[in-house]
């Protein structure tokens, strides 16, 4: 696990978290509706945004070729370029769609990428962040692919597939994925005993105090106490409920995205 970065809130500041946005699916014409939502959210809480934590899946599909990125989300990428320019601090954690992120966003914006979940001291409180796939027990098979995806060769492999072709069988891939597929069996509350980031919140919680664990993926909004002192918040999605989560240094609270409110 790292080490534990402190990012102090200034009085008025806030940190925000955001998750599984899913750019790209299930068409182009839907995704520039959410992305226009994300780019309007995003310039709501600029003015009292310390930082800004994207938690994972972020696009449906993204790999970094040598010299060429997937086509869109100009909007997107255009309000994170400013928005860091300004000085407002934002951090990326890859999830499982978007795990080829490599030194794009970091290289244009200063944008820091992690792949792993990683521990802060945000305004004196302790959290553990990350997208939260391959994380506590059960789900096998998908931990041994996600292996193969990170696997160096594989990646090596992929770059050498043109982008046309690449790209259009990763979308075909993600299609049958459970973020293309709202309202299945996997996004459905499994009870707290049985939602695996709680188990692994309970089992992180046991040996290292942690006062939040932050994580997406399930694309379920949730609140959960995993000891008297230490929440497991799930941030949910934006392809239909647009949640996200603000900590002002005193208590951190879920919300839905409604323009002007």
């Amino acid at each position: 696990m790292s080490d534990i970065e402190t990012i102090p809130l200034a009085p008025g500041r806030k940190a925000y978290f955001a998750s599984d946005f899913h750019l790209g699916t299930p068409s182009p014409e839907q995704s520039l509706i959410r992305e226009r939502a994300i780019v309007a959210w995003l310039e709501a809480i600029r003015h009292d945004a310390e930082v800004i934590f994207l938690v994972g899946d972020l696009f449906e599909f993204w790999f970094e070729y040598r010299r060429t990125i997937p086509r869109g989300f100009l909007r997107f990428q255009g309000k994170l370029a400013e928005l860091a320019d300004a000085g407002i601090r934002i951090v990326i954690f890859t999830g499982n769609h978007d795990m080829w992120m490599f030194d794009y966003f970091t290289k244009e914006m200063g944008i820091p990428v992690y792949r792993e979940p990683r521990q802060y001291d945000i305004g004196g409180k302790r959290f553990l962040i990350g997208h939260g796939d391959g994380l506590g027990p059960d789900d096998f098979m998908y931990k041994q692919l996600k292996k193969v995806f990170e696997n160096r060769l594989a990646r090596w492999l992929f770059s050498w597939i043109h982008p046309d072709l690449g790209i259009s069988v990763a979308y075909a891939w993600s299609q049958q994925s459970r973020a293309s597929h709202m309202g299945d069996e996997d996004e459905q509350f499994l009870g707290e005993d049985r939602e695996w980031l709680m188990i692994y919140s309970r089992e992180v919680e046991a040996k290292t105090h942690h006062d939040y664990y932050i994580f997406g993926h399930r694309h379920l909004p949730m609140d959960l106490n995993v000891s008297p002192t230490s929440r497991y918040v799930n941030l949910g999605e934006w392809m239909s409920a647009k949640t996200y989560a603000v900590f002002d240094g005193a208590t951190l609270v879920l919300k839905s995205w409604l323009p002007g409110v």
